[in-house]
């Protein structure tokens, strides 16, 4: 039985996901109230529901919030995202308790690339050096090498010697952009994120029709030919910072919606339209992220459950790969 199950289980016992919130009751007061009692700090990924992220003390990229969490001086860290993102706090902060609003929210993209099928994988391979998307698990990065982020992938592949053969993981589509930034071949393991790889090119042509003088701004975890015809690229931070910066008052934006809340925030007298996908849900909304919601964060908080705990030698082993990344990126000026 995985840690993941056996907290589910625990849960289970303890009936908590049965329990059901008094529809009467203020939860932005309560939760704000539990934050003070508990010394406690709430991180929202931009993914998440703009109710979560209106009350969150930080908003931002998965390893930027966990940096965010290990620097303040917070008892409990409460990490509105999916699962692998509270694992990361739970590396940098281990001393800390790190809470998940739902348990159940994954990620299709750390899913798509199982620790033990990659083990395989490298033995087969051992000349070649891992270099891991933070958006993997835990155990994953204890098989790493070097992390990267979208933000500072080009860097890292750049640091590494010519000579030297490389495994990208998970993203086959961030490492097929990464490929193309740097010139340098890597073998790709076989991973994508759903919903970046949802988003339709038709469409997106005709919609561009449509707003002439929009720009079309997309993720690097998108298909080659979503990112051929962007704008712009970059990891999601890079997004909203270009929408900030740049002179256009429409956008088209390729990523997964929860996003447009910060853009529009940051400039309202500006458009943000979301990048159609290729049927007719809602499928730039990523599931497992909205799978938080305000009363589940209530209740997280209000019970300290459900709770991320990590093996003492994954947290050792794994934090490794995230510290080279950083060494890296603070030579690089990132």
């Amino acid at each position: 039985m995985t840690t993941l199950d056996k907290a589910t289980a625990q849960l289970e016992r303890t009936g908590f996901l049965d329990l059901e919130v008094d529809p009467t009751l203020d939860l932005v007061a309560e939760i704000n109230r539990l934050k003070k009692e508990k010394n406690a700090v709430i991180l929202a990924h931009y993914y998440q529901d703009s109710e979560i992220q209106d009350v969150a003390d930080y908003i931002g990229d998965s390893l930027g919030l966990s940096q965010q969490a290990a620097a303040t001086d917070a008892d409990i860290i409460v990490f509105a995202g999916v699962h692998f993102m509270a694992e990361t706090a739970k590396m940098l902060s281990p001393s800390k308790k790190v809470l998940l609003p739902d348990l159940k929210a994954g990620c299709s993209l750390a899913d798509s690339c199982p620790p033990s099928l990659f083990r395989a994988f490298k033995e087969k391979h051992p000349d070649h050096l891992v270099v891991s998307y933070i958006n993997c698990t835990a155990e994953l990065k204890t098989l790493t090498d070097i992390c990267c982020t979208s933000t500072n992938a080009v860097q890292i592949i750049e640091s590494i010697p010519a000579d030297q053969p490389i495994i990208f993981a998970p993203d086959k589509n961030l490492g097929a952009y990464l490929e193309k930034k740097t010139g340098r071949k890597m073998l790709l393991w076989n991973g994508a994120c759903m919903v970046h790889e949802i988003f339709s090119l038709e469409k997106i042509v005709k919609l561009r029709q449509r707003h002439p003088n929009a720009k079309f701004i997309a993720h690097p975890e998108c298909e080659a030919p979503i990112l051929e015809i962007a704008d712009y690229i970059g990891s999601t931070t890079g997004l909203l910072n270009f929408t900030i910066r740049d002179s256009a008052t429409e956008f088209i934006v390729a990523t997964e919606s929860g996003i447009l809340h910060q853009m529009q925030l940051k400039s309202p007298h500006k458009t943000f339209i979301p990048a159609p996908p290729d049927n007719q849900c809602a499928c730039n909304d990523c599931p497992h992220m909205k799978r938080n919601t305000l009363e589940k964060l209530w209740l997280c908080m209000q019970y300290e459950l459900p709770e991320i705990t990590l093996p003492d030698w994954v947290i050792r082993e794994g934090v490794a790969s995230i510290n080279r990344m950083l060494e890296i990126s603070k030579k690089a000026g990132l």
